[in-house]
């Protein structure tokens, strides 16, 4: 049963761009589910019933253990890594969860319905769900949620480069009349302009829903919707998250679960091999990735391996805001361009991330991403870089390449500084920890990033590459690249934002905003035994579904 009254005109036309094979599967399930269209329904559209969604979790009994960083915990609005929106994912859920197949489904959203030009935004909110407190959760939350997404003032709220449709400029707040409550469970958005990545941003890791009575000092005690409680926290070391026995859970009537009692994470560190060691000692169950060369040393233990194709990368960029004593050494274009025309993709992944993925060309849109324009590769010639950088009388310039001190990072940012010594520029390496490294990730004149998989180009380019936003770590403000990203969001025709998307990532390499080599494949291994543990394709931990045979 589809959940929209009528389908949505962007959906039919998509589901013809199907059929003469100008859309692929998957560019299809995101579109059409972004508009509205139930994942039944979408299914349906390609003539295929919809994947079976029973999750086998025999024993609810257990405490299922992974290995995963523990960080400090913030306001969900205002985290910055997956890990930290991992920890408190079964505690504060989504509007929306976003599916490997493409595919978004409502969490806490029953359906939603988006008008023709995506300028109106219906969510129906879910009337079984209640918080921890016995409260039931009600349209008036879900729009104060979103009100405080829009609100610029919050130092790191990067969800307000996510709802960017709804802020009015002038106030840095939600514009007047943006968000309005229906009734009860009905939250309506009307956009000032058009904007086709609102759905997918809801199912973003920042995006949770918290209470009113939201205290980020005590993240543990307060109150969510999700099926376990934050029990423990303690950086750098473990976070212990147990099933809520006070309350039933909402989604067990409607996706089954939690199979599972209490989850353990369990922080080894950034080096894999530890990792490795861990799993091989028994001391967890599962791994929440698995990286570099150790995929097949796993493979070899006998553990039960997942993989995804995403777009999660790693972006070598500069800082062009950013001094090295009385200089801005990347605010000139010839110095960035020269850097990243000595970089050899094919080595970088090689050397990266042992040739777990394919390459990519600078710009930070992947194939796999329904708008994605096919451009020429970019054109690798170190000659040609060194007398670009000669031009810009930077030669005796040391430029100080920084990395976090981890496996395929840190062999990134290696074989990134070598090509660069192999083009004649002066490189050192600085490799921190993670605790430092984290702190200042955003602010730092030359350095490795790793970002993960979104949905939609336009989503990843207008989160880190938008002039004044909090995770825009390049420095980069572009007035032809801000209105060309506004034209990008506005259109539901992918052949037509394909066209913009084309000049978006040739401006992007033409500028040298980043060098950005590889597109990773992601890994995860476990013990044969955990069930519902496939690694997401954005390294949501999706807890619920987590359950032993």
């Amino acid at each position: 049963m589809l959940h929209t009254p009528s389908l949505h005109i962007g959906a039919i036309r998509d589901a013809r761009h199907l059929q003469t094979g100008e859309l692929n599967r998957r560019e299809f399930l995101a579109r059409a589910t972004s508009l509205g269209v139930s994942v039944a329904g979408a299914y349906a559209l390609m003539g295929q019933a919809a994947p079976a969604q029973a999750i086998d979790g025999a024993s609810s009994q257990k405490t299922l253990r992974v290995q995963m960083e523990v960080k400090a915990l913030k306001a969900p609005r205002v985290t910055d890594w997956s890990s930290i929106a991992n920890t408190m994912r079964g505690t504060f859920e989504h509007l929306v969860e976003y599916n490997n197949d493409g595919s978004f489904r409502g969490m806490l959203l029953s359906h939603w319905d988006v008008n023709a030009d995506a300028t109106e935004y219906v969510l129906h909110i879910r009337p079984d769900v209640t918080w921890h407190n016995g409260q039931p959760l009600t349209a008036e939350q879900v729009a104060w949620n979103i009100q405080g997404w829009c609100d610029k003032s919050v130092a790191g709220n990067s969800m307000a480069s996510r709802m960017a449709s709804l802020i009015d400029p002038e106030t840095g707040q939600a514009a007047a009349g943006a968000i309005g409550v229906e009734d009860g469970l009905t939250v309506r958005l009307s956009l000032p302009r058009s904007d086709i990545s609102i759905i997918p941003s809801m199912a973003d890791f920042p995006a949770a829903i918290v209470h009113p009575s939201f205290d980020d000092k005590n993240i543990p005690a307060n109150v969510g919707t999700g099926p376990f409680l934050i029990d423990q926290i303690e950086v750098g070391a473990k976070a212990v998250l147990t099933r809520n026995a006070d309350q039933d859970w909402w989604g067990t009537q409607v996706y089954g679960g939690p199979f599972v009692d209490r989850i353990e994470y369990l922080d080894y560190g950034t080096d894999p091999a530890s990792w490795v060691a861990a799993i091989e000692a028994g001391e967890v169950d599962m791994l929440s990735e698995s990286v570099g060369e150790f995929v097949g040393v796993l493979d070899a233990m006998g553990l039960a391996q997942s993989k995804v194709v995403t777009a999660a990368t790693a972006v070598v960029r500069t800082n062009q805001k950013a001094k090295v004593g009385d200089i801005a050494p990347y605010a000139d274009k010839r110095v960035r361009r020269a850097l990243a025309m000595a970089v050899d993709p094919e080595i970088v992944l090689e050397l990266g991330i042992n040739d777990h993925g394919i390459t990519a060309e600078n710009h930070h849109v992947a194939p796999i991403h329904p708008d994605y324009a096919p451009l020429p590769k970019p054109k690798v010639d170190p000659e040609a870089a060194y007398a670009l950088m000669a031009e810009a009388g930077m030669l005796d310039f040391e430029h100080e390449l920084i990395s976090l001190d981890d496996g395929w990072l840190r062999n990134t940012a290696d074989a990134v500084g070598a090509l660069l010594q192999d083009a004649g520029f002066k490189v050192k390496r600085r490799i921190m920890p993670g605790g430092t490294y984290w702190q200042d990730w955003a602010t730092y004149p030359f350095s490795v990033t790793n970002w993960n998989h979104r949905a939609l180009g336009v989503q990843i380019l207008s989160v880190a590459y938008r002039s004044g936003e909090p995770w825009n770590e390049t420095g980069f403000e572009n007035a032809e690249f801000d209105a060309l990203l506004d034209q990008a969001l506005a259109l539901s025709d992918v052949d037509e934002r394909r066209q913009i998307m084309a000049r978006i990532q040739q401006l992007m390499q033409d500028e040298g905003v980043i060098i950005q080599s590889y597109w990773r494949s992601l890994y995860r291994h476990a013990r044969p035994d955990v069930t519902g543990a496939d690694i997401h394709i954005t390294l949501d931990h999706h807890h619920y579904k987590w359950g032993f045979a």
